[in-house]
């Protein structure tokens, strides 16, 4: 770092980010529920059971606190971020189907409340709904940029199916994955905060570089607490991943370093998704120092995401936006 390097954004705590927000999550979560209602008695339960979930609210709140922080005073990204809830939530209802899972949260997934049929259902009436509410913006640039983000978030998921019970999956395989599932929604919801503001394609851009940089921290950091953290917190079971054949970046890592034989039985184990073996895994990433190296990576793309911020102008806004990358990584659940 030169003599001169701007000194690195401030950033505040979240239970400070969560009151900055609340009256803008509070008109969001008001818009969410007033438009997810429909005449079919079975897309209300399901979607009022998901959305009722609760959950960070993570992505709607970065749309509101990247608009604020490029400037906005309006009141149309409580709209944009209702749209961006729905695409997650429709994708959340997918994946559980797809990777069976039964917990999420700390309560059984929908898919085990209602079936994988209505599950599946209602996520499309989601995705189509959100639509709906993207239409209404009247932005040709939002309607493109979200059409894109969920023409990718598709293909990731379908990324992802390819590498289920591969031991072969590498880091930058890995990667790739993450960003289309996780990092491309998060980079959505913040440029497009900025477009909402008529912050100028530098902004706009800025505000990308920091959504998409925070996407990859936030889902690192998510991977290392899957054979690190403490299952009542997370509402799910600790293994998950490993249950359903996934490497993530702790046990790719593990397998690139451990010894010949504990390698190879590290690839039997992904590519039979023995959840058993959950103890022979952990003893194998915590041999390698695996788990801190995922959450060296997790910090590198936490302060990328900082440091695109530094083309904003400083406000409480991207105080916040800064202390959302610092919250993702030091999380427990």
């Amino acid at each position: 770092m030169h003599a001169f390097a701007e000194p690195a954004p401030r950033a505040l705590p979240f239970p400070a980010i969560q009151q900055l927000a609340a009256a803008d999550m509070a008109a969001v979560d008001a818009l969410i529920r007033r438009r997810l209602a429909s005449d079919v008695v079975l897309v209300n339960q399901v979607a009022e059971y998901i959305v009722g979930a609760g959950g960070k609210r993570l992505r709607p709140m970065l749309t509101v606190l990247a608009a604020r922080a490029a400037g906005y005073r309006g009141e149309a990204h409580h709209q944009l971020a209702a749209v961006v809830e729905f695409i997650h939530t429709a994708t959340l209802l997918h994946d559980d189907v797809v990777d069976e899972s039964e917990l999420r949260r700390g309560r059984a997934t929908a898919n085990a409340a209602f079936g994988n049929a209505a599950s599946v259902l209602v996520g499309d009436f989601l995705y189509s709904r959100a639509f709906q509410l993207m239409v209404e913006l009247d932005s040709m640039t939002v309607q493109k940029v979200l059409a894109d983000t969920t023409n990718r978030i598709a293909e990731g998921e379908v990324l992802q199916l390819l590498h289920v019970r591969n031991p072969d999956t590498d880091e930058a395989a890995y990667l790739r994955v993450i960003e289309r599932k996780t990092a491309v929604l998060f980079a959505a919801a913040t440029r497009l905060g900025g477009h909402l503001a008529g912050i100028g394609e530098a902004g706009e851009q800025a505000l990308a570089d920091y959504g998409l940089a925070l996407g990859y921290a936030f889902q690192i950091a998510d991977d290392v607490l899957d054979y690190a953290g403490d299952a009542a917190a997370l509402g799910k079971n600790l293994g998950d991943d490993l249950a359903e054949g996934k490497a993530t970046l702790p046990l790719i890592h593990a397998m690139a370093h451990s010894a010949p034989a504990v390698q190879a039985r590290l690839k039997t184990i992904v590519a039979e998704g023995d959840a058993s073996a959950f103890g022979e895994v952990l003893a194998a990433i915590e041999a390698c120092g695996s788990l801190e190296y995922s959450r060296e990576a997790a910090l590198r793309h936490a302060g990328a995401a900082i440091a695109a911020l530094e083309a904003l102008p400083d406000s409480e806004a991207r105080a916040a936006l800064a202390g959302l990358a610092e919250y993702a990584v030091r999380r427990r659940y």
